[in-house]
């Protein structure tokens, strides 16, 4: 066609999302990817050796349960989702753990200092979660529909993680709620970097934290499928490198970063928009290691043999000393390692007595320095004998990823830093932050509300933001 109603730049969950919402308004729609697959961040493939499936970014999905996800038909486009025994594990030295569950009491439980203390914020934020979740995965300047909610969710969230976590009187309890917060890839001094971890451990005690059968790719090869039954089209490996490489149409949504969108604009934007685009804040990135392995890793605690996820690090301290040591540009002796072991639950991601490993550590923006040994020292010292099991790695550093994925400047996998300044502002502040000052041009990848994740929200929301602005009818239920 030479033109639709709607065009969609990047073919990731959230341009995904954008078509979709498009589509379903009766709006003809086509999206353009650069790469030759659909999949963005949710990427599966045979990074070491055949047979050995690794997913690419994205692994674990603890919001699933979505507004966008909710509305979208994924199980009957082939979105099997497999649950883990634990939600997630944090290895202490000993062959202690302590884990995160689906069982708010379970976890509570295992402080029996602060049992009460935890008990009371997520017994509450677990039984409001999708009130709290539907006004949290939009941009945050909107009249909140429940205030007392939201109020008691969003006060503490504005603290430091590290300013959260001295409610605790237990190291256990302070150590997973930090490891937790480091989701967050930035410092655990600086304000909202609680926000993080009250929302993902809320969204483990209401939904869990699932992965997806036979890797990421099914998300989003589900939500094209879902799209193209709408009569939605997909151009793969084309391009966009200028506006003018677009079809015709009344709406434009890219799910590109603001600096990519200054560029792709170019003369079109007044030099203050560009300036303002151009100044986007970019955070650290992570340096990523895939592994085929012989068999289950063999952690110390038989408690982490049953998590999904786990945070490879120490005591709470040792948290903060690595997110503190990548936000001011060093690299972590002993770094935060986020690892997930799809394989023990999904038997389609290894072959028969066979296993997969993934992780990533966090390291300065744009880093090259190869980080595979301090990874691998970590899971060793909870998991004595785990390099004996090594078969064969895949790595990627910093720079990898953004050869990758574009839209990860510097290795920033969360698409710009996730600050207070950036949270309310992401990437403008106001009620409609998709908006540009081109007519019909609308931002929706993770560089605008809310941020990061595999959730399909900010495409979501700009998509319907666009149908408001050419007076069709916008609802954000």
């Amino acid at each position: 066609m030479d033109s639709y109603d709607a065009v969609v730049v990047g073919a990731g969950p959230n341009g995904l999302a954008a078509a979709i919402v498009i589509a379903r308004a009766g709006l003809s729609v086509a999206v353009f990817e650069g790469a030759d697959s659909v999949g963005g961040g949710t990427r599966t493939d045979e990074l070491t050796v055949p047979g050995f499936h690794h997913d690419v970014c994205s692994a674990i999905h603890p919001l699933h349960q979505s507004p966008a996800f909710r509305s979208f038909p994924l199980a009957e486009f082939g979105v099997d989702w497999v649950y883990a025994p634990v939600e997630l594990a944090h290895p202490l030295e000993g062959g202690r753990a302590v884990a995160l569950s689906h069982d708010v009491n379970e976890t509570a439980s295992q402080f029996p200092v602060d049992t009460d203390t935890y008990r009371k914020a997520f017994d509450f934020y677990a039984r409001h979660a999708d009130e709290l979740f539907a006004q949290t995965l939009r941009p945050l300047v909107n009249v909140p529909s429940t205030p007392i909610s939201l109020a008691r969710f969003g006060l503490p969230a504005l603290m430091s993680a590290k300013a959260y976590a001295r409610r605790y009187q237990s190291s256990e309890a302070r150590s997973l709620f930090l490891g937790v917060a480091a989701h967050n890839v930035t410092s655990l001094t600086q304000p909202a970097s609680a926000a993080v971890a009250l929302a993902l451990m809320t969204a483990a005690h209401r939904y869990r934290w699932p992965m997806a059968r036979g890797g990421s790719h099914t998300i989003t090869r589900a939500m094209a499928g879902y799209l193209e039954s709408l009569g939605g089209v997909l151009h793969l490996g084309n391009q966009i490198t200028d506006l003018s490489d677009l079809p015709t149409s009344r709406l434009k949504l890219l799910s590109v970063p603001p600096p990519a969108l200054a560029a792709i604009a170019g003369h079109r934007l007044s030099d203050d928009e560009r300036k303002k685009l151009n100044g986007w804040r970019f955070g650290p990135g992570v340096f990523k290691v895939d592994w085929a392995l012989d068999g289950p890793v063999p952690w110390a605690s038989p408690t982490v043999r049953e998590a999904g996820t786990v945070h490879v690090v120490g005591e709470s301290d040792e948290v903060m000393e690595s997110e503190d040591a990548m936000w001011n540009g060093r690299h972590a002796e002993r770094p935060y390692v986020l690892f997930a072991q799809q394989s023990l639950f999904d038997e389609t991601r290894a072959p028969a007595g066979k296993q997969t490993g993934w992780a990533y550590c966090h390291v300065p923006h744009g880093s090259t320095v190869d980080m595979t040994d301090a990874i691998e020292a970590q899971i060793e010292r909870f998991a004595p004998g785990f390099r004996d099991l090594i078969i064969d790695r895949h790595t990627m550093s910093s720079e990898d990823y953004e050869r990758y994925n574009s839209n990860y400047v510097g290795g920033d996998i969360g698409s710009g830093s996730f600050t207070l300044k950036q949270i309310l502002a992401r990437p403008r502040f106001g009620p409609n932050p998709y908006k540009t000052s081109l007519d019909g041009v609308f931002l929706c990848g993770s560089s605008t509300a809310p941020g990061a994740g595999v959730h399909g929200m900010a495409g979501w929301n700009a998509a319907h933001a666009a149908l408001k602005s050419i007076g069709m009818k916008a609802d954000y239920s």
